[in-house]
């Protein structure tokens, strides 16, 4: 998935994928290793938009 296609709904719901796959614990390594650095990208992602958006609220309330 590109980047300029992912939104936040879209990063969450792989999140959600990542860590049901990575708990269930019949991942072998590699590939939970690649799911895990996959998840960390997410969740920056998701923090971004979120600060993003607080920003954005917190600007609007001034105005």
């Amino acid at each position: 998935m590109k980047n300029d296609e992912l939104t936040y709904e879209k990063a969450v719901k792989r999140l959600e994928e990542i860590a049901d796959a990575l708990e269930k614990n019949d991942v072998p390594l590699d590939d939970s290793i690649k799911l895990f650095e996959e998840g960390t990208t997410l969740a920056s992602f998701c923090a971004d938009k979120l600060n993003s958006a607080k920003q954005k609220i917190t600007q609007l309330n001034k105005e």
